[in-house]
């Protein structure tokens, strides 16, 4: 089976977890914590770097340290991960969904003043799948209505704007390095910013807001921290960033150039003004008349071929729904369409250009047994 995604493990990090056990630093404590925090965002180009223990965690703290809370509202993408709305549902606010471009899947910022109220208070940007979003235009709506933005950069370490890194146009840009992430430590996430004050309360609210004497709490708090072994491993993996973003960008264009030609899917977009970095390489078909989304993915499945459905609409799901007022819940059509035919093939880093053929090659199959 060709997997959907396999970490790229090729430096230091075996040396460096080693190093961990051999000092007896395994939890949050140890060198490595704060080296991948001044490295990763050095890397990025902010001033702060606040780890943690995942994506979804970082967007909690990032709402949490700009003062969201009950009764706030939050502009969200419609289709994304459900870790973006869940981190406003966490904080007591109610997440506002906006539907997708239907040429690179991200937020259209087009809907989102017709959606901002006087509780509206950030909006959270979720470039998805490696394509930046149309930052010039959400932060020019963010400042006219005076509002926070929050960069989920998760599917972006290394992507580009009009050559400025994503992660560096809002208040808190954060990331997450699951396994299957382009820098990825098994488990984590960081917090960046420019901001001192931000940074201190993140610091803070990671750590269970400990205060002076040290088993004094201020505020409520929570243990978001990262572990020094998964900070090794993500020292390592900055140490060579450059080569795990090209690898995936190497692969989408092979993919494309292979793909094409068959005229059956709708490709990765990449506008001129950026640099998509193909987290993962979505395509989605043109004609689900002839097949679903879910056949054609499970005929890949019997012929060695692994793949991952697109998000599920944050506006469809049921949780959402029982958590929001209906009338705040508007359609999606173009996250909805997306989500019935859409999906990903294998797009890890370590994929060579032979099992990225053999990917064409049964998808070719699939299609001529139609």
């Amino acid at each position: 089976m060709i997997p959907v995604c396999e970490p790229t493990l090729d430096g230091n990090e075996l040396k460096y977890v080693v190093d961990c056990m051999h000092t007896g630093w395994i939890s949050s404590g140890g060198k490595y914590v704060k080296r991948f925090e001044e490295d990763f965002a050095k890397f990025v180009g902010l001033k702060h770097g606040i780890s943690n223990s995942n994506g979804t965690t970082a967007l909690h703290l990032a709402v949490e340290a700009l003062g969201i809370g009950e009764g706030d509202e939050v502009i969200v993408p419609d289709f994304t991960m459900m870790a973006v709305p869940n981190s406003v549902f966490y904080a007591g606010a109610t997440p506002i969904t906006i539907d997708s471009e239907s040429e690179t899947w991200n937020m259209d910022p087009a809907l989102i003043e017709e959606r901002i109220t006087d509780k509206t208070k950030a909006i959270i940007v979720a470039s998805v799948y490696g394509h930046p979003a149309d930052m010039d235009k959400i932060m020019a709506i963010a400042k006219k209505h005076n509002l926070k933005v929050i960069e989920d950069c998760a599917e972006v370490h290394g992507a580009t704007y009009d050559g400025k890194m994503c992660g560096t146009f809002g208040d808190i840009a954060c990331f997450s390095f699951y396994g299957n992430k382009i820098i990825a430590t098994g488990e984590g996430g960081m917090c960046l910013t420019n901001d001192d004050a931000l940074a201190e309360e993140m610091r803070k609210l990671k750590n269970h807001y400990f205060g002076n004497p040290r088993f004094l709490h201020d505020k409520l708090g929570y243990n978001y921290r990262m572990t020094n072994i998964h900070a090794a491993i993500g020292v390592a993996q900055v140490e060579y960033a450059d080569k795990l973003i090209q690898s995936r960008i190497d692969n989408a264009q092979l993919y494309s150039k292979l793909l094409a030609p068959l005229d059956f899917f709708n490709l990765p977009a990449c506008r001129d003004n950026v640099k998509n970095v193909y987290w993962m390489y979505g395509i989605t078909i043109k004609d689900t008349s002839k097949i679903s989304k879910e056949d054609f993915m499970t005929r890949l499945k019997e012929k060695g071929v692994d793949t991952r459905s697109f998000f599920y609409p944050v506006s469809m799901q049921n949780s959402y729904k029982r958590l929001v007022d209906s009338e705040l819940i508007r359609d999606a059509p173009v996250a909805k369409q997306l989500y019935e035919r859409g999906f990903y093939l294998p797009s890890g880093g370590s994929l060579t250009n032979e099992q990225i053929e053999t990917v064409v090659e049964k998808i070719t199959e699939v299609i001529d047994e139609l």
